[in-house]
């Protein structure tokens, strides 16, 4: 496919996601809410007031669900998407016919060469739409995931005039799903919040947290109209405005790349400015609260960046999982994690898609000094390669194993420490390069201070190291250490931090 019209596409789905980074009111809305229902929604379970009649859908008993109206969402995405990019872009690549359709239908499936942000940002974005209109119709998640692979397989046969690729099935079927249920959960979230049916901000915020969710409650009516239940999980959000202060930089790759010119080192942008948000959603430790749906539990990170748009985006989610407690200070959740990275700090990225096995546990480790910590290894497909001057195909795909260890000790209601490791190999099994290898690591460290009520300030510095091994074009080796300042706004004064424990004459609640 043209690289211009994938571009085009990352173009339009980013907008929306962008969103959940730039509205305030996500912050507002769950600071320090203990509930997240109202008493009218907690005795009519998918009602917004007391006594109002019975909206359709029912999450929980599958009530007014359609996979016929999932259906007609997805494919009508997916012909408006093609006749668009048809008329306004490339007219050979999207020209389909009944021919090409037959072709790609009994044809060979590729692994293609788009450009990196296409493959590993705007597929499994794609894919996160196919995702929202399935919940948004009432599917469950395991339905949904099964629909968000079909409307890629749909795409990648009907919606292209090239042959389909088998990259792009794995991160829009599965990384869609990955990243797909989070930004629903959150757009429920908020509309959930308050008191009442949600009004016309809060309808816009969540549709243009999940684009595809806003579709179905606007274009149907009252059919879609039922809000998918939090049961009030334990969540912590942060939003943080910030800029690079400092950056170190070691590369021996030529970023001009053109033969005969003298050599370029690569270099890191300082004074970049940064939009980051993240979200911690079913923390454990809170009493009755249950982990009987995937991502009951998950974790969700994106920074924008002056400099490249995209610096990171990240979510891992709990797919199947129990609660535990060893004793009374420590509470935590085990099983299996599905998980989507996305991570491209300027010189070099690294994108997969996985699952494996984890824990997310938090520890009393006095009265006021709480440790949460994460450890995750999981194996899935990634791609990673260097980022050029000149050229966009310069990264490596293959089957990636990687690991997973983050910790955030919080003193009370005014300091936080974290500390984050993360390390990923991409290899040569199923990949097309199949002589060498890529190695990134990157870790990270930062102290965030509270200062006045939900407002704080933040210090960080993350390491980012890239060891590449080829038998054609020799080894690379880059690495980034980056010093960031910034504002941060709290969802929570206690940083996240759930307390479970019982407080003076009272019972010690079940694990």
């Amino acid at each position: 496919m043209a690289r211009r019209t994938r571009h085009s596409l990352a173009i339009r789905l980013l907008a929306g996601l962008a969103a959940c980074v730039s509205l305030p009111c996500i912050g507002e809305i769950l600071a320090d809410d203990p509930a997240l229902t109202t008493p009218a929604q907690q005795k009519a379970p998918n009602a917004f007031a007391e006594g109002s009649p019975k909206p359709v859908l029912n999450w929980g008993k599958g009530d007014g669900k359609s996979y016929w109206l999932t259906a007609f969402d997805i494919i009508t995405f997916d012909v408006l998407l093609n006749r668009v990019d048809r008329y306004l872009i490339d007219k050979d690549d999207y020209n389909v016919t009944l021919d090409s359709f037959r072709r790609n239908l009994g044809g060979k499936w590729v692994v293609d060469n788009d450009p990196f942000a296409i493959n590993q940002f705007g597929h499994p974005y794609q894919g996160s739409m196919y995702h929202g209109f399935a919940r948004s119709a009432g599917l469950s998640y395991w339905e949904s995931s099964a629909a968000t692979l079909l409307g890629s397989l749909f795409w990648e046969v009907s919606g292209e005039t090239t042959p389909p690729s088998i990259n792009d099935q794995f991160t829009t079927g599965i990384g869609g799903s990955f990243l797909g249920e989070p930004l629903f959960r959150l757009s429920s979230l908020l509309l959930e919040s308050g008191t009442g049916r949600p009004g016309l901000l809060r309808e816009l915020a969540a549709a243009l947290i999940s684009p595809s969710t806003g579709f179905n409650r606007a274009a149907y009516g009252s059919r879609f109209d039922g809000v998918f239940r939090s049961r009030a999980p334990a969540v912590y959000t942060r939003v943080q405005l910030g800029v690079n202060v400092h950056a170190d930089v070691s590369s021996n790759i030529d970023a001009n790349r053109v033969i005969g010119e003298p050599a370029i080192p690569q270099s890191y942008k300082n004074g970049e400015g940064t939009a980051d948000f993240t979200v911690a959603y079913g923390l454990p430790g809170k009493p009755d609260y249950r982990y009987d749906r995937p991502f009951d539990y998950f974790h969700l990170e994106f920074t924008a960046s002056t400099k490249n748009v995209i610096e990171n985006l990240i979510t891992r989610g709990l797919l199947i999982g129990e609660p535990y407690s060893v004793g009374n200070n420590v509470r935590g959740v085990w099983g299996l994690y599905g998980s989507y990275d996305y991570i491209s700090p300027q010189i070099f990225r690294v994108s997969t898609t996985s699952g494996g096995i984890g824990t997310t546990n938090q520890v009393w480790l006095s009265d006021k000094v709480a440790l949460q910590s994460t450890a995750l290894a999981s194996l899935g497909y990634g791609s990673a390669g260097a980022i050029r001057g000149a050229g966009e195909r310069d990264y490596h795909n293959g089957i990636a194993p990687q690991g997973l260890l983050t910790s955030r000790l919080i003193l009370g209601d005014r300091v936080s420490f974290e500390a984050t490791l993360r390390d990923y190999y991409v290899g040569g099994l199923a990949s097309r390069e199949t002589s060498g290898s890529e190695n990134i690591a990157r870790a990270e460290v930062a102290m965030t201070a509270r200062i006045y009520n939900l407002h704080g300030l933040t210090l960080k510095y993350t390491h980012s190291r890239r060891d590449a091994r080829y038998d054609d074009t020799g080894n690379t080796r880059q690495s980034v250490g980056v010093f960031s300042l910034a504002y941060s706004y709290l969802g929570q004064t206690r940083f996240g931090a759930v307390d479970w424990r019982p407080q003076l004459g009272e019972q010690a609640p079940a694990p």
